[in-house]
C-alpha cells in the first residue's frame, strides 16, 4: 500500500474538509463526542511500513487514512531529526505518528479538541513505541516552544474565521528557518487559504508544495533571519 494508506475503504475518503471520513454526523471537533465509541484496529502504512492501528467512532477518518492526509505524507520533506514537530490536529494520529517514527529523537507535539482522538493517539503511541509523542489539547503546549516543523490537516469545517485564527495562533510559533505543511482540497478554498497566508504573513515565504488527487500542500517557511514572536 503506498504511504498513509489503509486496508479500509476509507482511505479513499476525501480530506478533512469534506464532510465524510468521520464517525456519523456529529461534528469530529467535537470536545467530547456523544456517539460511543466503536474501537477496531485498521492497518495502515505509516513511515513506509505497515502498522496496526486503534481507531474508534466519533473522530476524523475513523476508519484509517484520510485521503488528504495520505496526500501530505507522501509529499512532504523528511521531517528533522530532533527538535520540536507539532501535528496540528491531530485527530487519530498518523501525521503525528509519522513524525515520530521517522523522528525518533524529537518531541512531536499532537494537537486536538476531540478528546476520544487524543486517547487513541495516546495508545497508537503506545503501540508503536513512539514515547516522544505528547498529545493534548492547544493549551496544553508550553507558551515557550517553538516548533522545527509543523504538519497539518486543518479542521476546514470549522469555518473561516475560526480556521484563520487558529492559524493566527499557531503559524507565528514556528521557529525561525521552519516550515509549515498544511493539506487543503482545492475545492474547499485551498487557493485563497494560500493568498490568506501570504497577506497576513508578509515576512514567511509561502508556496504550493504539491498538488495531487484534488489536494494541494501549502508550504509555509519562517526564514531563518526571522525570530519567533
Amino acid at each position: 500500500m503506498p504511504e498513509g494508506q489503509s486496508d479500509s475503504e476509507e482511505s479513499a475518503a476525501p480530506g478533512r474538509g469534506s464532510g465524510t471520513g468521520r464517525g456519523g454526523a456529529e461534528h469530529y471537533f467535537s470536545a467530547a463526542p456523544a456517539v460511543t465509541a466503536q474501537l477496531r484496529e485498521r492497518r495502515v502504512i505509516l513511515a513506509g511500513a505497515e502498522r496496526v492501528v486503534t481507531v474508534a467512532s466519533g473522530i476524523f477518518s475513523p476508519e484509517g487514512v484520510d485521503r488528504g492526509t495520505a496526500v501530505l505524507l507522501a509529499e512532504v520533506p523528511a521531517p528533522p531529526p530532533e527538535g520540536d514537530l507539532l501535528d496540528l490536529g491531530c485527530g487519530w494520529g498518523p501525521i503525528a505518528l509519522t513524525l515520530a517514527l521517522r523522528s525518533p529523537a524529537a518531541r512531536v507535539w499532537a494537537v486536538d479538541v476531540n478528546e476520544r482522538a487524543l486517547d487513541l493517539l495516546r495508545r497508537n503511541a503506545i503501540a508503536l513505541e513512539c514515547p516522544g509523542v505528547r498529545a493534548g489539547g492547544p493549551d496544553t503546549v508550553p507558551d515557550e516552544v517553538a516548533f522545527d516543523v509543523i504538519w497539518s490537516n486543518p479542521p476546514i469545517r470549522i469555518g473561516k474565521v475560526a480556521l484563520h485564527a487558529l492559524l493566527a495562533r499557531w503559524m507565528p510559533r514556528l521557529r525561525a528557518g521552519g516550515t509549515a505543511y498544511l493539506v487543503v482540497a482545492k475545492q474547499l478554498g485551498a487557493d485563497s487559504l494560500q493568498r490568506w497566508l501570504a497577506e497576513n504573513f508578509p515576512t514567511y515565504a509561502v508556496s504550493r508544495l504539491a498538488t495531487d488527487k484534488g489536494f494541494r500542500v501549502l508550504a509555509v517557511h519562517r526564514p531563518a533571519s526571522v525570530d519567533p514572536a
